[in-house]
Parts: structure tokens; C-alpha cells; sequence
């Protein structure tokens, strides 16, 4: 079985990409527009047909997942790839309505996470029960997890985060602020959090 790749816009906001193998996604990756780029444009989904993959991904889900160390391809070739899950269309469709303020469920999508460590995968259950109009610090997010002491280990982990916003990284915040959004910026992190009724 190949992984499938489904590219869509959401008007307004950017360009995903998201990278399936039966009912488990391998990846997401979300390229936000920068602020200037915006002009008023209003939250309207153009979606693009899928294209089967024949590799590797080639955007930042595989300059994220080499610098995380993470074979790709490799990596996800175990586990339970051959179950049913949420469709990838299903999954565009609610990523639409989660980026114009509806909320919907993202929790219930099955992620590859055979590539973590035990600590990185309570992270992303944790991380994944934060909801909506809701927001943890770094520390907070490490003692769930079960290691008070790793505020910094949580920080790099949601600064390479290859699930965006299925793993909602912008609703960890700093202890004195914000905090960064990786790459991403700070402005598209206010931005989500404002959408979900968090004004930092």
C-alpha cells in the first residue's frame, strides 16, 4: 500500500498537506499565509485533487521528520496502517470548518506515532485532550505527561510537530506570555487561539 498525499487550500488562511496510508495519517503539515498576505480574504476552501505519492514527502513534513531523526517512509510501515479510519476527505472537510471557527472533532484521527518516544506519545495524547478555548504552559504540558521537569523537552516537541493542528501545538502557551509558534510565528498563533475564544 502507498501513502496518499491530499493537498488543499483553505482561503484566508494557507496551504496543507496531508499524508495518509490507510486509515492512519502520516503527517500533516499546514503552510500558513503571513499576515500581509491575508488582505481581508475570507475562509473558502479550493480543494485539489489527491495525488498518489511514489516517495517521500518533499515540503516540511520530511524537513521535519529528518530533523527529528525519523526515517518517513520507514517509519510508518507498522502498526495498525491497514485499518479503517477517518477519510482523507473527511479529514479536509473538518480542517475547512476548524479553520472558520466551527469546532469539530480532531481527536478522534489516528496518528502515526510509531516514530516517538513514550514520552513524546503521552505528549501528543495529552496534548490532543486540550480543548477548544482552552490553553496549558510548556511545564503544565510536561507534568500531564508525566515529567514536571521537561518544559523544554515539551517545547521542542511541539516546535517540530508534523501533525498541525491535529496536535494542537498553538494551545501551549509560555508561563509569562504566548510563546513561539515554531516557524510559524506568533501572529498565526493568536490568530487560531482568537478563533477558538483565547485572546493572549
Amino acid at each position: 500500500m502507498r501513502a496518499r498525499l491530499t493537498r488543499y487550500s483553505v482561503r484566508g488562511w494557507g496551504d496543507g498537506e496531508l499524508w495518509t496510508l490507510g486509515g492512519v495519517v502520516l503527517a500533516h503539515d499546514f503552510r500558513f499565509l503571513a499576515d500581509e498576505q491575508l488582505n481581508g480574504v475570507s475562509n473558502v476552501l479550493r480543494a485539489r485533487p489527491h495525488e498518489e505519492a511514489q516517495g517521500s514527502p518533499s515540503s516540511t513534513v520530511a524537513t521535519i521528520s529528518s530533523r527529528m531523526g525519523n526515517d518517513f517512509v520507514s517509519s510508518h510501515n507498522r502498526g495498525s496502517a491497514s485499518s479503517e479510519g477517518v477519510t482523507p476527505e473527511e479529514i479536509v472537510r473538518r480542517m475547512t470548518d476548524h479553520l472558520a471557527g466551527v469546532e469539530v472533532p480532531l481527536d478522534d484521527v489516528e496518528l502515526d506515532l510509531a516514530w516517538a518516544t513514550p514520552f513524546q506519545r503521552a505528549l501528543a495524547g495529552e496534548l490532543r485532550s486540550v480543548r477548544r478555548g482552552e490553553v496549558v504552559t510548556y511545564g503544565e504540558l510536561a507534568a500531564l505527561a508525566g515529567r514536571p521537569r521537561a518544559a523544554r523537552a515539551a517545547g521542542s516537541f511541539c516546535a517540530r510537530n508534523r501533525f498541525a493542528l491535529l496536535i494542537p501545538c498553538h494551545r501551549v502557551v509560555a508561563s509569562d506570555g504566548i510563546g513561539g509558534y515554531g516557524a510559524t510565528g506568533v501572529g498565526v498563533k493568536r490568530r487560531l487561539l482568537a478563533l477558538e475564544g483565547v485572546s493572549l
